[in-house]
């Protein structure tokens, strides 16, 4: 059988299959984490983000393909969770914007819309790596620009690009050492080729089941706290200052105008991202002079939301753990007499700041709140809050400006989209990566500074927050010169496992050890739902024992699969 052209109706069908398929698979892709942790997450992220979509596209009745489009593009962008369903978001985002413009789906079309797609998911990024999901999207994209020269026959052409899509996943690890370090594919790679499988096997006349209402649930009941990992060597510092702003354009900002901004940026510095729509241009580059940037951005519009970090900068002061205990002593205080944040009245002024909090575990809970966080979406690594859950949360808060605070590296990039997305207030997202930096940012929080001052200031004192969690592997594996068995407690740093073993309490002493420097002046430590207080305890005793110039803190945070998260400040 041979078909030359599918329809709004089949490929709906199509679209449905592959999410299906994701859907089958993604315990399977969750066990792909590089690292043994309880609690990966790639494989759900992506179906909950394809899922959203599913459900728009599934309530279409008889749609044409600009609706079709439509649906897919607005569901998946709003139902976006975690770096991997962001990603394969913008995919989705840009694929659709070349197959609205027909009323059939051609592999010529095909081809541009995989081609446009990419390009649209690179830009989205802001350190875009080979080895990843957009190297296998890119793969695949490069195969069907060759079969499209070649073939009609959209069987053909689907049955290669999924084979050269599943070629390209293999040589991930090849790519990324960490990945073979840890013997696995790229997770997120894994999960676009279910899609694309699925989505062939239903153009092959093979069903895969599809149900929207199968068995997820929400966000705030299965979601886990984050591991804060970012398996990534540290690189030297070339250009001082990281520079983002965002230009209101007064003029069409054109393909050529946009490639003589980034040639500009480029002869001043590096890691540059420029994200542009109708109305606004987003940003970003490393320099060591701000003001040239910015002054060429004014050549195009108005500049908003300006962020400049010195990134060489150690942080100027440090917090006083006297002052630090106080504020937290007093604030939990006064919110032992509630358990959920007060309901807006109608009546009451819009406050000019907010925040929304990403959190879990009732303990950090009653922190956050103590602190000043207006609303607490409970989630984390597993099941990420989603685009629109940030969003919900958002209308909630009863204020001009509300701080984001994510709280986990993995729902950054769905609050950047939920800020993009809101329309009645000003969102910031503060990109805490870590439980312990959100905490650190309220601390730091100016009631009578304005919302640009109080953006400026969290983002530097976030940066100086060190972050250890204590979990357990599921499984053997090798990753960072360790040796690590099932069952094996592990202590995790920002950037690396610290350490290794079969005693919880000498596992988080050598990894709070690594962590302490000669600045340090306090170590909080939080323990778990599976923790004691009196284990908690001795460990504060003997940390302050072997460092005498340390303060610690020791808190209940009630979390799961985290014996211990710890902060060095």
């Amino acid at each position: 059988m041979e078909i030359n052209s599918i329809n709004a109706a089949e490929f709906a069908r199509l679209f449905l299959s592959g999410a299906a398929n994701l859907e089958a698979k993604k315990e399977w892709i969750n066990e792909l984490n590089v690292f043994p942790v309880p609690d990966g997450d790639t494989g759900t992220n992506m179906c909950m983000t394809i899922m959203a979509a599913a459900k728009e596209v599934e309530a279409l009745k008889n749609p044409d393909m600009k609706a079709l489009a439509k649906a897919i593009s607005s569901g998946s962008l709003r139902g976006a969770r975690g770096n991997s369903g962001v990603i394969l978001s913008q995919l989705f985002r840009g694929f659709t914007k070349v197959i609205a413009e027909y009323d059939a789906v051609t592999a010529g079309v095909m081809a541009r819309a995989m081609e446009k797609a990419v390009e649209t998911a690179y830009k989205a990024v802001m350190k875009p790596k080979e080895g990843t999901i957009l190297t296998v999207a890119k793969g695949a994209a490069q195969k069907a620009a060759e079969l499209a020269e070649t073939t009609t026959d959209l069987i053909v052409f689907a049955e290669a690009v999924v084979k050269e899509a599943d070629r390209v996943l293999a040589k991930t690890p090849d790519m990324l050492p960490v990945l073979k370090q840890a013997g696995v594919v790229d997770s997120g790679g894994q999960g676009l080729v279910e899609v694309l499988r699925g989505a062939l096997l239903a153009m092959q006349g093979k069903e895969v089941d599809y149900k929207t209402s199968s068995e997820q649930k929400p966000a705030a009941a299965t979601a886990k706290v984050s591991a804060g990992i970012e398996a990534q060597a540290n690189q030297e510092i070339k250009f001082t200052y990281c520079t983002q702003f965002l230009i209101m354009l007064d003029q069409p900002f054109s393909s050529k105008k946009e490639i003589e901004f980034k040639t500009y940026l480029e002869e001043m510095g590096d890691s540059i991202v420029v994200v542009s729509d109708d109305e606004i241009v987003k940003v970003h580059v490393h320099t060591n002079d701000p003001g040239l940037a910015m002054q060429k951005g004014l050549s195009y519009g108005s500049l908003t939301t300006i962020i400049i970090e010195n990134m060489k900068l150690e942080r100027d002061e440090k917090i006083s753990a006297l002052k630090e205990k106080e504020m937290q002593d007093a604030s939990l205080e006064l919110f032992t007499e509630k358990e959920e944040p007060m309901e807006i009245e109608e009546s009451e002024p819009m406050k000019e700041m907010g925040f929304v909090t990403v959190s879990i575990g009732e303990g950090l809970n009653e922190i956050f709140y103590g602190l000043g966080a207006d609303y607490i979406i409970e989630g984390g690594q597993t099941m990420n809050p989603s685009t629109e859950d940030v969003l919900q949360a958002v209308s909630k808060v009863n204020a001009e400006t509300v701080f984001i605070l994510p709280n986990n590296k993995n729902i950054i990039l769905a609050a950047n989209q939920a800020a993009s997305l809101c329309e009645d207030k000003k969102l910031i997202v503060i990109p805490t990566r870590t439980i312990p930096q959100g905490i650190t940012a309220l601390v730091n929080y100016i009631p009578e500074q304005s919302p640009e001052a109080n953006e400026a200031h969290m983002n530097e004192e976030i940066s100086s927050v060190k972050t250890g969690q204590v979990t357990y592997a599921i499984r053997d594996t090798e990753i960072d010169d360790k040796e690590i068995h099932q069952g094996d407690y592990m202590g995790i740093g920002d950037k690396s496992i610290l350490s290794v073993g079969t005693d919880r309490k000498e596992v988080t002493l050598e990894m709070v050890d690594q962590m302490i420097g000669e600045e340090s002046s306090l170590v909080s430590i939080y323990y778990g739902k599976d923790t004691s207080k009196e284990e908690a305890e001795e460990l504060s005793d003997r940390i302050m024992e072997k460092h005498l110039n340390v303060e610690v803190e020791v808190n209940a945070g009630d979390q799961p699969i985290y014996y211990y998260v710890v902060s060095v400040e």
